[in-house]
């Protein structure tokens, strides 16, 4: 039932008793003296209690059961909270009946350096009871957690504002909240890596040195161990390595700026071989010609950088028969007792493009004259993607040849008739 149905029947249970001892009972009947919680899967009992505001002993009321309810609820972590209580010369029981809601999210802490993230969450609990690292969509526990984040910081006397912020991908629902420290600038010094191998490390110390003077910003971080570190051992078939969260530690805690070094946890995980590699979908060029663009080795470590830009020489080639929307779709097949991988690649070639319309942008009307009279490709002919980059490299040379240009290649695919509008934008330095 409803917060409102089980409360009018709690208090129908309750009022009898209490209408006829309240002159009765001792003074003492009116202490709580016990808080039985059930209903949860999330929490423990203890914290439920602790979290309605109520503490043994103290002197209670129905309205105290009322507004303890109605804080639970406020919290967002629970769809329905009941209660029951009776009052006794020895003192009074209290029964808390609770739903929790279905969807919860995690907390993510961006820029919090001065505290670990088990101090963090173990500090946190200890002021926001039903705080466990996940967080109602809904509810005023966010800004509890912020609330106690903030008294964290000025206890260190941090000159810090706590912040966060729903994280949702475009419209949807919240996936996460991230909270976050305005104030000192926190600045990355030297980075170090826990659990790769001496092999690796030249490799991801290379990788890492831009990061050194910029700021730390946990989120940041992670996308830059997907983007120059994971690669790392990508490209030595390591293709179950993973980086866990990145760790600072403060070195220099200035009022306007910290300085901290950074930990990236890493598990290479075991090197796989490639011992297969599969075509198919290939229907109007002939696989040997796509094989043949594969650099990959057999027998040899799997290198799925390699792979990723052997898949993107495949996509050319198919760009300069027509085919624009060409897809392939990559399924490794792991033999863990082997430490093997095959590599089934499935091509969708889709349909052939011609050629739409051509705009020529950033250069005066004689300098465009020519470079139209010089474009070959002509509207309805099949479309090149190659050509375009050639024909822009050769303009570079012949017709462009004072000073020194920025080039812009904007393909524009209309899926209704099949045609590619090229836009070229040559953009002068100075």
């Amino acid at each position: 039932m409803k917060f409102l149905n089980i409360l009018s029947l709690a208090l129908l249970f309750t009022s009898l008793s209490s209408a006829q001892t309240h002159k009765e009972l001792p003074s003492s009947a009116f202490q709580l003296i016990s808080v039985q919680v059930s209903g949860t899967q999330r929490y423990k009992p203890e914290d439920v209690a602790r979290a309605s505001g109520l503490q043994i002993g103290q002197t209670v009321h129905e309205d105290d059961f009322r507004y303890a309810a109605r804080r639970l609820l406020d919290t967002g972590a629970f769809i329905d909270v009941a209660y029951s209580f009776q009052y006794a010369p020895e003192g009074t029981k209290l029964e808390l009946r609770v739903k929790d809601v279905e969807r919860f999210v995690p907390a993510r802490f961006e820029n919090l350096v001065w505290f670990s993230d088990q101090e963090l969450l173990e500090k946190l609990h200890a002021q926001v009871p039903l705080f466990n690292g996940q967080l109602p969509v809904t509810g005023k526990l966010p800004d509890d957690v912020s609330e106690g984040l903030q008294a964290l910081v000025d206890d260190k006397k941090i000159p810090a504002r706590v912040d966060y912020l729903r994280v949702a991908h475009e419209e949807g629902p919240a996936e996460a909240f991230t909270f976050s420290v305005t104030g000192p600038r926190i600045t990355i010094g030297n980075v170090e890596f826990s659990g790769a191998d001496t092999t690796e490390l030249p490799s991801l110390e290379a990788a890492a040195k831009r990061l050194r003077g910029t700021e730390y910003v946990r989120s940041a971080l992670r996308q830059q161990e997907d983007k120059i570190l994971l690669p790392v051992f990508l490209e030595r078939g390591y293709l179950r390595a993973t980086f866990a969260d990145p760790q600072a530690k403060v070195i220099q805690n200035d009022e306007d700026q910290t300085l901290v070094d950074v930990t990236f946890p890493v598990n290479p995980g075991p090197q796989y071989k490639l011992t297969q590699l599969i075509l198919s979908g290939t229907k109007n060029l002939p696989v040997e010609s796509i094989r043949k663009l594969v650099q990959l080795k057999m027998d040899q470590p799997a290198d799925a950088v390699q792979l990723a830009r052997d898949i993107d020489s495949i996509k050319s080639l198919y760009g300069t028969r027509g085919y624009m929307d060409v897809s392939v779709h990559v399924a490794p097949e792991l033999d863990d007792s082997q430490h093997t991988v095959k590599y089934r690649l499935t091509i969708n070639e889709g349909e052939v493009y011609k050629m739409g319309d051509l705009e020529i942008l950033g250069v005066e009307s004689r300098i465009k004259d020519r470079l139209q009279n010089n474009w070959t490709l002509l509207t309805g002919d099949t479309y090149n993607s190659g050509y375009t980059r050639r024909f822009v490299s050769q303009a570079l040379k012949d017709v462009l040849t004072t000073g020194e240009w920025n080039t812009d290649i904007q393909e524009t695919r209309n899926q209704k008739d099949k045609t590619v509008d090229v836009t070229l934008r040559f953009i002068q330095k100075y």
